[in-house]
């Protein structure tokens, strides 16, 4: 009898370790990389990582196909064809850097703001802003701008943090969450291991989304809103807290600015502003003394409502006053607004009720001692256990800044925000509201940096990128009127803007990783005529030269005049910096590195490598010595080693001074990357149990914070609900002032810029005619997935390799429609012909997709019959960056006027059953050719057989 095999149970699967940071998406999770014979056998969660602790995603250990895909780009590229149409020749990098010079050289000893440098799904925007700033053009922003702004300006703008990467629930403590537009591809795996503690010990999670899937799917309830109507929902919910007097007062009073006076002088000047005194300090009326005085004052007892005379006759409120006014009006009681958002009015008044229950009658409290700003030592830390978070769902939208900022009034009132079973910030934050930042980019001249970095924080007309004349300096318009408070600036115009010259033509288009022709466009047949338009006066296009850098074949690349081969996150250096967008949670600073795991097989270079490499060769003086030679020789690692953005603070916090023997601040220490690859590429500090929460107010938090750098001096950081840099940009709307906007934008400012949150019907919604375009269509990226990388991965692809259009039962059996018709899909813009699919769980009014798995035929070097190019589609061919003309003619951008974020997702559709004819969406384009340089992608994926035992090197096909 012939013996049974024994398995080996402990097989040897790796030959070398290595630790690194994850790039699959913006959790950047730590990695546990296993190689063998130099190729990479798998990748794992790391246990020991402060972020994932072990966890890891289909994404992350999907990584290895996003490291051979076979769409890499693989040598330096210059167009020799028609753009548009993928025709290039291979060049060597000295040829391709020169050009590059030669180009950026012309345009900085002429007229710098010439260049539009735009990166998109970039991680190392400190970087490549300061890169901007040496070179002198304000041109300059990353993918935010179409992503997220409006969610991070509302909260820095309110509460000195914000949601997205900036901020979280606490997950150990929280007894009540409420998700708002929360999808499952970001942030996913904090989010994941959080919700499963909350629900493992009993917890309610609430899910305010159109759609149920994912997290809304396993929510104890999902409320199906209307899309766009998330802040009047929040603001019912504020009504019926305020009518049942179930707000935490004491915390609005010690750490908002709901005493501070606001000027009550309608059509004055300082009418909505706050009264100050002699020295600038806002005033509150001390109800012990009955005077006037300053409102930072430690020792008062401030009213928060009622109205009192200032020295000079004019009356003054509380700003409290003035929210209690707005949302116990009418207009905000449940049954006012439950139609419109699609949530019944016991519904709303009941989860109020569970709010205030959780907040107020089940109170944490902390035996942990603490001192706040004023010297006032506290014996407890006492807890709201109501917390919040929201995405891209509510940010989406051109009424998304004022939403994001009603939810942190929501918080506020609570008192449920840096509190114990809250929302806590992620250090650096909190800032100071806002930010200090300021813009530069007012005046720029030929061979001249910038006075600051491009991107900042306005609080006024007077900070506003514009010319004399009040016209946009800014190639995106962002920082003018159009866009006041544009944080990331808005990526998704500078294409139209330039190829109309409004404000004014460019040279050259400078772009990395951002895939404008497709899916990270509004607008995709508009934008690609815009990208191969000929200006017939000049017979040259009218975006004359066009950069990009990109470590794959996208859709974006055949619109490139010069392509910079990039490599892949497993072959390069990164820096993820509490300068930028760093790791943190909520109870300590972190920040990683990503370093060369493997060797690249191809002649690609790291961007951030090419950039610095770039303006040595330029000679833009941070990355240049006296003598005119490369200041960082050593290309990027050689930068974050020993750039300082000011003294002793650098790109990394751990592991400075000459010996590493400190962290946060101290000076340059040669070996610091070293000390991070010994410690798994990550440094990471606890803080103390004192520092832990209400950071805007505690001494000895606000004392490290100085320490490290994240802010200038440790006074408290009082949070904002009323804005007054809100309503100095509506009181020149109205008219005041020396800077004015231009006519054309005045009510739309008005109404806009209103210090308190406020609701309005999405631009969309009011510019279309809704009985033509009835409902709402919306994408969502799911959790296998994330931007359009994801969708050329081959391990991923199996898994969701075509979408279809999401309707909700109900509405297709009214429409007439079953699981599985083809449909035409029309909005103001445009037509798609596309499969549905009808699904329970789904607002009714609202139809839905998967984001970014429809493919150009022939890109990322997939077949150009492959199911993401004739099965898959886009909705962005439905979407314009423009909204539809107003009576005067004019089309405004398609933005939320305030930050300028992409409205995305105020789209208005009509669905038609159509016959299914070859069952191919539409619209199809021509089929783009293989890159030169690619080989064919395998028919038969088998990587990983060489790893057997028993491999037989002939039938290796990957």
């Amino acid at each position: 009898m012939s013996k049974e095999p024994t398995p080996d149970l402990s097989p040897v699967v790796h030959d070398e370790v290595k630790y690194t940071t994850c790039y699959m998406c913006a959790c950047r999770c730590g990695i546990k990389v296993h190689l063998k014979d130099g190729m990479i056998r798998y990748i794992e969660g790391n246990k020991n990582h402060p972020i994932n602790k072990g966890v890891i995603c289909g994404k992350g250990s999907s990584g290895i196909m996003q490291h051979y895909a076979p769409s890499r780009l693989r040598k330096p590229l210059k167009r020799v064809g028609k753009r548009g149409e993928g025709e290039f020749v291979e060049i060597e990098w000295e040829e391709a850097l020169g050009l590059a010079t030669e180009w950026l050289g012309a345009i900085r000893a002429s007229d710098p703001k010439k260049l539009a440098f735009f990166t998109g799904r970039d991680q190392s925007q400190s970087l490549t802003g300061w890169w901007a700033t040496q070179f002198g053009t304000p041109n300059f922003a990353a993918h935010g701008g179409f992503c997220s702004v409006n969610m991070a300006a509302a909260g820095l703008y309110t509460i000195g943090g914000s949601f997205w990467e900036f901020g979280e629930p606490d997950w150990e403590r929280a007894k009540y969450l409420i998700l708002f537009g929360v999808a499952e591809d970001h942030d996913s795996n904090p989010i994941k291991t959080g919700l499963g503690k909350m629900k493992g010990r009993g917890a309610k999670v609430v899910s305010v989304n159109p759609i149920r899937t994912g997290y809304s799917a396993i929510a104890d309830e999902w409320l199906g809103i209307r899309p766009g109507t998330d802040g009047l929902f929040v603001m019912a919910l504020i009504h019926e807290l305020l009518h049942a007097d179930k707000i935490d007062l004491d915390y609005l009073i010690r750490y908002t600015n709901a005493p501070w006076l606001v000027i009550d002088a309608p059509g004055t000047a300082e009418h909505g502003l706050f009264a100050r005194d002699a020295a600038g300090d806002p005033l509150c009326f001390d109800q012990t003394t009955g005077r006037l005085v300053s409102a930072k004052l430690p020792e008062v007892a401030p009213a928060v409502v009622g109205s009192f005379e200032l020295p000079d006759g004019r009356q003054a409120v509380p700003s409290f006053q003035r929210i209690a006014e707005r949302y116990m009006d009418a207009a905000f009681a449940p049954e006012a607004v439950a139609a419109s958002c699609g949530i019944p009015a016991d519904t709303i008044r009941r989860i109020a009720a569970e709010l205030a229950e959780v907040a107020f009658e089940q109170t944490i409290e902390l035996d942990v001692e603490w001192t706040d700003w004023a010297g006032r030592t506290h014996s407890k830390m006492i807890g709201r256990p109501v917390a919040m978070h929201a995405m891209r769902g509510i940010s989406a939208h051109t009424n998304g800044f004022h939403t994001c900022r009603a939810i942190h009034l929501l918080q506020v009132l609570l008192g449920s925000v840096e509190c114990p079973g809250g929302f806590r910030f992620k250090p650096p934050f909190p800032k100071p509201i806002p930010p200090g930042q300021k813009p530069a980019g007012k005046t720029s001249a030929p061979n001249t940096p910038l006075a600051g970095l491009p991107l900042g924080f306005t609080t006024g007309p007077e900070d506003l990128i514009v010319d004399d004349e009040g016209r946009p300096i800014r190639i995106d318009k962002a920082y003018s009127w159009e866009a006041p408070i544009a944080s990331h600036g808005l990526m998704h115009m500078v294409i139209t803007n330039a190829w109309k010259g409004d404000p004014y033509p460019i040279d050259v288009l400078f772009m990395y990783m951002a895939n404008m022709s497709w899916n990270s466009t509004m607008n995709t047949k508009g934008v690609m005529d815009m990208l191969t338009d000929v200006d017939p006066k000049t017979g040259e296009y009218r975006i004359p030269k066009i950069i990009y850098s990109d470590a794959y074949a996208s859709e974006m690349v055949s619109y490139a005049d010069l392509i910079l081969p990039d490599t892949t996150y497993l072959e390069r250096w990164d820096c993820i910096s509490l300068l930028d967008r760093p790791i943190c949670e909520a109870d300590g600073p972190a920040d990683a590195i990503r370093h060369p795991i493997v060797e690249p097989d191809r002649d690609v270079r790291a961007f951030q490598t090419v950039l610095l490499d770039l303006g040595a060769r330029l000679k833009l003086p941070g990355m240049t010595n006296p003598d005119g030679t490369a200041k960082f020789p050593g290309g990027y690692p050689d930068y974050i080693v020993n750039h300082e953005r000011t003294p002793g603070i650098g790109p990394l916090a751990g592991w400075r001074g000459e010996n590493g023997e400190t962290f946060g601040r101290g000076a340059v220490n040669p070996n610091q990357l070293d000390a991070y690859i010994a410690h798994e590429s990550f440094w990471h500090h606890e803080l103390a149990p004192d520092q832990k929460f209400y950071k805007f107010a505690n001494k000895s938090y606000l004392d490290f914070a100085v320490k490290m750098g994240f802010i200038g001096h440790a006074d408290q950081i009082v949070i904002q609900l009323y804005s007054e840099p809100m309503q100095k940009f509506r009181l020149a709307a109205e008219g005041h002032g020396a800077i004015q906007p231009p006519d054309h934008l005045r009510a739309n400012l008005k109404a806009a810029f209103d210090p308190l949150p406020v609701w309005y019907v999405p631009h969309e919604e009011a510019s279309v005619d809704t009985k033509t375009y009835p409902l709402h269509a919306l994408t969502q990226r799911p959790m296998i997935m994330y931007h359009s990388w994801g969708s050329q991965n081959a391990w991923l692809r199996q898994i969701l390799g075509r979408n279809k259009l999401y309707v909700a039962t109900s509405k297709a059996r009214d429409l007439g429609l079953d699981d599985g018709d083809w449909v035409r899909v029309t909005s103001h813009n445009g037509s798609i012909k596309v499969q549905i699919k009808t699904m329970e769980g789904l607002n009714p009014d609202t139809v839905w997709t998967w984001n970014a798995i429809g493919k150009r035929s022939g890109s990322w070097n997939l077949a150009p019959d492959a199911p993401e190019a004739k099965k898959g589609f886009l909705l962005n061919h439905l979407i314009s960056e423009l909204l539809p003309p107003r009576s005067d003619g004019r089309r405004l951008s398609n933005s939320d006027p305030i930050t300028g974020q992409a409205a995305w997702f105020d789209l208005r559709v009509r669905i038609e059953k159509v016959a299914a004819g070859a069952e191919i969406t539409e619209p199809q384009f021509p089929t783009l050719p293989r890159v030169v340089g690619l080989d064919p992608a395998p028919a038969i994926n088998d990587y990983g057989a060489h790893f057997a035992p028993d491999h037989d090197p002939k039938r290796t096909r990957a």
